[in-house]
């Protein structure tokens, strides 16, 4: 499957610190899917998840369930 992400609308992740090294970008108001790429490659490859599994996952690293 293939996504074509050219115009995406990409935010940094609020969870990313303010020192400008390791940071997400995430492109909202894509139907059913999230994707994901490194902010230091914006031209490099993005992750991109079903819809219900990156909430699951961000619902996660906010109850504290993942091992750190």
């Amino acid at each position: 499957m293939s996504i074509d992400l050219s115009t995406a609308h990409w935010r940094k992740s609020s969870y990313s610190g303010g020192s400008g090294g390791d940071c997400i970008e995430v492109a909202d108001g894509l139907t059913g899917v999230v994707p994901v790429r490194d902010s230091k490659d914006p031209h490099g490859p993005a992750l991109v998840f079903p819809a219900n599994a990156w909430t699951s996952f961000v619902q996660a690293v906010k109850d504290g369930e993942l091992p750190g």
